[in-house]
């Protein structure tokens, strides 16, 4: 992964809400861990390892924002290291207490696990993650999607307060086997990395998913980030697996709805369409994405056609 990609901060502080719910101990630990992760050079490896030393402290004392808390750090790699395993187990315990953002976390990270950090069982300090070296460089402000620009030079012009998504967005592309580098593309086309963007036609947030595509993949809040975001990539990786790689095609589909492709047996001449599918392309770079055989059947007339 390039080093845009792999830049950005903490997913996000705590709530204030559950902050003052807990008991007073456990209120001043997840105080101080909040600050720790809000602050602005919070990319600092060091400074998200002292946060989740006390999310650790936390979770030993049962607290299920701490463990949800812990958990994120884990899932995204952020002051720990990156450990799947770890971080479904500690949103399943959060989530058996009633935390609904960890249940959430549950279903997005796909994975069971009953192993947890030792930090949570035992008073011992977690493993810290590698130093991340941030970096960026200086471009035009008035980049945007579709001057031929790739979306690596993309990202690098992203505003800071825009630049967590991106280590959100790649973490949760590999977890659903896409190639994060398409699902960037596809959000800055869509939205400009912009999570409350809302469309004439009511598509909402990061990926644009219309009521219709949040329902389908159970998407409650198309406005949070990590389940727009999740419900993107599973319609798009079903889109991939539809249209057996195509990219021109699942993007046209994710455009225009997959019967419009099916319709015109491939982009279908719509302006908008064939304008949004030039700007993916072309900040992807590549016309073609692995994908699932087993997910979905082909397309009828990809299958046709084959025969």
């Amino acid at each position: 992964m390039s080093a845009a990609l792999a830049q950005g901060i903490a997913y996000a502080p705590p709530s204030v809400a559950a902050i003052e719910d807990a008991p007073p101990a456990v209120r001043k630990v997840l105080q101080q861990a909040s600050v720790l992760e809000s602050e602005p050079d919070s990319a600092n490896t060091d400074k998200l390892w002292q946060a989740a030393v006390l999310y650790c402290q936390a979770s030993r004392w049962g607290s299920a924002e701490g463990q949800y808390r812990l958990g994120m750090l884990y899932a995204f790699g952020q002051g720990v290291p990156a450990n799947q395993a770890f971080a479904a187990s500690l949103f399943s315990v959060a989530a058996s207490m009633g935390h609904a953002q960890a249940y959430q976390m549950l279903e997005t990270i796909q994975v069971t696990s009953a192993k947890l950090p030792a930090c949570v069982n035992e008073d011992q300090l977690p493993e810290k993650a590698p130093a991340r070296a941030p970096v960026y460089v200086d471009l035009p402000a008035d980049l945007h999607p579709g001057n031929g620009l790739s979306i690596e030079k993309y990202l690098l012009a992203l505003p800071s307060k825009k630049r967590w998504l991106i280590p959100l967005a790649a973490t949760l592309s590999a977890w659903y086997a896409l190639d994060p580098k398409l699902v960037l593309s596809m959000i800055a086309v869509e939205s400009n990395f912009n999570t409350s963007a809302q469309s004439p036609k009511a598509a909402m947030g990061l990926m644009q998913l219309i009521p219709d595509t949040a329902e389908r993949f159970n998407v409650r809040n198309a406005y949070d980030a990590t389940q727009n975001l999740r419900g993107g990539m599973r319609y798009l990786r079903w889109l991939l697996s539809y249209y057996r790689g195509n990219i021109s095609y699942a993007a046209a589909a994710y455009n225009a709805g997959e019967g419009q492709v099916d319709r015109y047996k491939g982009v279908p001449p719509f302006p908008e369409t064939r304008a949004y599918v030039k700007r993916v392309l072309g900040l992807y770079g590549s016309a073609r994405h692995a994908f699932d055989e087993g997910l979905t059947g082909a397309s009828p007339f990809l299958v046709t056609s084959a025969r």
